[in-house]
């Protein structure tokens, strides 16, 4: 009995500190969306990113449920999340609205294939997905020109979650999960993106890369590792220093900061780094 009365009241806890976080987020966004239509400065998706430098990083943040859910979570962030959450914040903004319901269905919109939620595997795991996703809504478009720059190509062959299921929770124990993922993996199959090399990244501002590269845009970092497309994202951000930067959720820093090292420089020690994407965030 006194077993099942602990287990009670350690549920009851749980739900109302859940609750109570709902509601911190909730009126967060409904703060933020407030004081935006009063202070927001263009590129909107980047002024709501520049308010939460200092969040701490935490990550697998979406993985808090034992089925897929919309997690809406401004208290902790990742370098996906942090993204996601400033778009919907200026989504949001763009069609004139401060409820909390709007800002859902728009971090609904970018977070899951097409702005659907439909299980686990309809959220956008790998970064090529999620610009598809958003490209498609017209949220997004990557950039495929970079006069005077040179670039190179990445042939796509995603495969690392449906070979590593044991490292996702919602995917490890649940084979058509698993079918499914695999399936959408395929759809990239032997597609090639283009990209900026790092060696190319350390220009100056008045050069042909800042002539490509905008404040604001979404820079994902293509890798070499097996399986995968990119191995982290952030915005865009000249420095004052005349130099490209990236105002990202940093696992280093433990925080939302924008990177004092060049990004020429952070890539430098990070030998798996090939280069970047440019997304453009489309008004």
């Amino acid at each position: 009995m006194y077993a099942r009365k602990s287990l009670l009241i350690l549920l009851l806890s749980f739900s109302a500190l859940s609750c109570c976080r709902a509601q911190q987020d909730s009126v967060l966004v409904e703060r933020l969306l407030e004081r935006g239509k009063r202070e927001a400065t263009q590129p909107l998706h980047l002024w709501y990113a520049r308010q939460f430098l200092g969040t701490p990083y935490v990550g697998q943040t979406l993985e808090v449920n034992p089925q897929e859910q919309l997690v809406v979570n401004l208290r902790q962030l990742d370098c996906t999340t942090f993204v996601e959450t400033a778009l919907a914040l200026a989504l949001t903004h763009r069609q004139g609205s401060t409820h909390y319901a709007e800002y859902c269905r728009n971090l609904a919109r970018i977070r899951y294939r097409d702005g659907r939620l439909n299980g686990y595997p309809s959220r956008n795991h790998y970064f090529t997905q999620w610009i598809d996703s958003n490209g498609r809504q017209g949220i997004v478009r990557e950039r495929q020109t970079f006069p005077n720059i040179m670039t190179e190509t990445q042939t796509l062959d995603l495969h690392y979650m449906s070979q590593h299921p044991q490292f996702y929770p919602m995917l490890k124990n649940d084979t058509a999960h698993q079918h499914r993922i695999r399936r959408y993996e395929q759809e990239c199959l032997g597609r090639t993106v283009r990209y900026i090399p790092r060696a190319q990244l350390n220009q100056r501002r008045s050069s042909a890369l800042g002539k490509s590269i905008h404040d604001g845009d979404i820079l994902a970092i293509v890798t070499r590792k097996d399986g995968l497309d990119t191995s982290h994202i952030g915005f865009a951000q000249w420095g004052s220093d005349g130099r490209l930067h990236l105002l990202n959720a940093s696992q280093i820093h433990k925080k939302v900061v924008l990177e004092p090292m060049t990004l020429y420089q952070y890539m430098g020690k990070h030998p798996s780094q090939l280069g970047i994407r440019v997304i453009e965030v489309l008004p």
